[in-house]
């Protein structure tokens, strides 16, 4: 591409880049937005006027000299002196005011963007965020729109008062000449060029570089929070991380560095032809005043005028640049936020009606995962009545999280129906048709919240009713957990906010199942429910779950065939198949894959 062609390139991309930064700037507040507009205007005629006044002063006070009569000139040179002081304090206040509704702007920017990638998220599939390239699409989104949105307010505004003062110095020079005009504003394109393309470069650079960076945070988070610190340190492991660490970091700060160092190089070359033509401009108007072809006056003007319109030109095309590049940046925002989900209501949804009277059924499912040959589940075919409580078991990768993740429809079938309430699930809005689920998955959150923010969040509906939350604790068999609490249920549970008090394994699990109890659900779905409790607790747990059940559907997923045998009827999976389903008395019988592995558990307990 030629220069030119780079150039246009830049200008166009430019002018998207402000188009949209200028939308996102009001969208984020009106007010501010005016009111830094206003203060650029007032604030961008000043610097002319101060140099023009600076120019009429000095021809006064030389004129008073000449004369020999100070008292004839005192008059006007005391006006001059106070139309100067009134600039100056017209400035600081136009800066104070501009410092103001710029720092608040920016505050404001900086949460808007953040809550527009939040709520973003929260749109999106459970697939995206089993995807790493949107992981990495996340990461230069979160990392680039805390302070590219805030640079980019700074620059634009400061280039509408760039242009504008630019515009009334360029008018005071050409008075002088117009040659010198254009000599001073040429000088400093090449290193625009220059800067615009190392710019382009280091945005491609900082996009290779995203899946290092990304390997780099998570390798720092490895050693800073507790989730994995026991581990860290019970394996001895962390040198090894360190080593990891540094050699990724060596690699990441090796490739910046290159590239910073040539930049700034090809900066302080380009710019030093600028300083050349500075130079020559300040030579050609003092031979100009030793000649007595411009007053002292006009010499103070011209100096002061040459010198700012560089300086001016010199941040129109810096600014210019910032935009540009920071927008770059800012595509990766963009594109994150023009990411579409799949799984979307129907324009005419049907509605979710209580209580159910035809159950689940699968039809012939079959899902593959992205990027995957082999199906994670096949032809898989059931149906579960209401008020029955049914079993999921087969060896891990099976396919029984596959089936609770497809009828919360966090994943659409590749193939097949999954019917709910006798309609398929994808005729339903998402989110009515989940608000009837009760959930618990074996890798629950454990929310660094209160003990009764934990719980209340299953149903946010009912986050602050108490008397709900402290139900389904009961009902959990958490309640004896939260008692010896220090403040019950008011404690702050996890040790990453101050006054947080640690659980245990178990006991984050009884709170965890406490939330998928929040709801009056129709459907319950229990992943591992009791894989960090003891045989006790375990018992008590599925006493109390056969009466809460009744009425719902319930849908569990265990390891332990103790629980198992409990249900109503039991699914055996084997390889994303379904092998067998029946009573644990009808499977025993039959002798096959569900009694063989029934056989290998209780074996190891004779």
């Amino acid at each position: 591409m030629s220069r030119f062609g780079f150039l246009g390139s830049r200008v166009r991309g430019t002018a998207t880049a402000t188009g949209r930064v200028l939308q996102l700037v009001w969208q984020t507040s009106p007010k501010l937005t005016l009111l830094m507009a206003t203060v650029t205007l007032l604030a961008s005629v000043i610097p002319a006027s101060q140099i023009k006044l600076a120019g009429l002063l000095i021809d006064e006070v030389v004129k008073g000299v000449r004369a020999g009569s100070a008292d004839a000139y005192l008059r006007p040179i005391i006006i001059l002196a106070l139309i100067q002081l009134g600039l100056l304090l017209a400035s600081s206040l136009l800066t104070t005011l501009g410092n103001i509704s710029q720092q608040l702007l920016q505050e404001r920017l900086t949460i808007h963007v953040q809550t527009q990638i939040m709520e973003h998220a929260n749109s999106l599939d459970l697939a995206d965020f089993e995807n790493a390239v949107y992981y990495d699409q996340l990461q230069q989104a979160q990392n680039e729109s805390a302070r590219r949105p805030v640079q980019m307010v700074s620059q634009l505004f400061g280039l509408v008062q760039t242009a504008i003062t630019f515009i009334t110095l360029l008018l005071l020079l050409v008075q002088l000449s117009p040659w010198i005009a254009v000599v001073t504003l040429i000088s400093p394109i090449p290193a625009f060029i220059s800067g615009s393309r190392y710019g382009w470069w280091g945005f491609q650079l900082m996009r290779r570089q995203s899946p290092m960076r990304r390997l780099m945070t998570y390798l720092t988070t490895l050693m800073t929070t507790d989730s994995y610190a026991k581990e860290v340190k019970l394996f001895t492991i962390g040198d090894h991380f360190l080593d990891r660490y540094r050699e990724v970091s060596s690699e990441y700060y090796e490739d910046t560095r290159k590239l910073l160092v040539r930049r700034y190089l090809s900066g302080f070359g380009w710019g030093a032809l600028t300083i050349l033509v500075s130079s020559g401009t300040f030579l050609y108007v003092a031979i100009l005043a030793l000649r007595g072809t411009i007053t002292i006056g006009s010499l103070t003007v011209f100096t002061q005028a040459a010198t700012q319109l560089q300086g001016a030109f010199q941040g129109l095309l810096t600014g210019v640049q910032g935009i540009y590049e920071n927008g770059l940046y800012l595509t990766t925002l963009y594109d994150l936020l023009d990411r579409a989900p799949a799984i979307t209501a129907p324009a005419n949804p049907v509605p979710v009606t209580r209580p159910f009277t035809l159950g689940i059924e699968f039809r012939d499912v079959t899902y593959r995962y992205p990027g995957k040959e082999e199906p994670a589940l096949e032809s898989v075919s059931f149906t579960i009545e209401p008020g029955e409580t049914v079993a999921l078991v087969g060896r891990n990768g099976a396919g029984k999280s596959t089936i609770v993740k497809l009828l919360g429809r966090l994943y659409d079938p590749t193939e097949g129906q999954i019917l709910i309430n006798g309609h398929d699930i994808r005729e339903y809005d998402p989110r009515e048709l989940r608000s009837v689920f009760g959930m618990m998955f074996q890798d629950f959150a454990t929310y660094q919240f209160t003990a009764a923010e934990n719980i209340g969040v299953g149903d946010v509906t009912r986050v602050d009713d108490r008397g709900k939350i402290v139900l389904a604790a009961e009902q959990a068999g958490a309640d004896p957990v939260i008692e010896k609490l220090p403040e019950s249920f008011d404690t702050v549970l996890g040790k990453w906010f101050e006054g947080g008090h640690q659980l245990s394994g178990g006991e984050w699990q009884k709170v965890a199942l406490a939330r998928g109890f929040m709801r009056d659900a129709e459907i319950l779905i229990l992943d591992e429910p009791t894989s960090a409790l003891d045989a006790k607790a375990e018992h008590d747990l599925f006493s109390r779950l056969k009466a809460l059940a009744r009425g719902r559907i319930a849908l569990f997923i265990s390891h332990r065939f103790s629980t198992t045998r409990m249900a109503d009827r039991i699914l055996v999976l084997e390889g994303g198949h379904l092998v067998e389903q029946g009573t644990h008395d009808e499977l025993m019988l039959l002798g096959g894959r569900y009694a063989d592995l029934f056989e290998l558990q209780a074996a190891s307990y004779r």
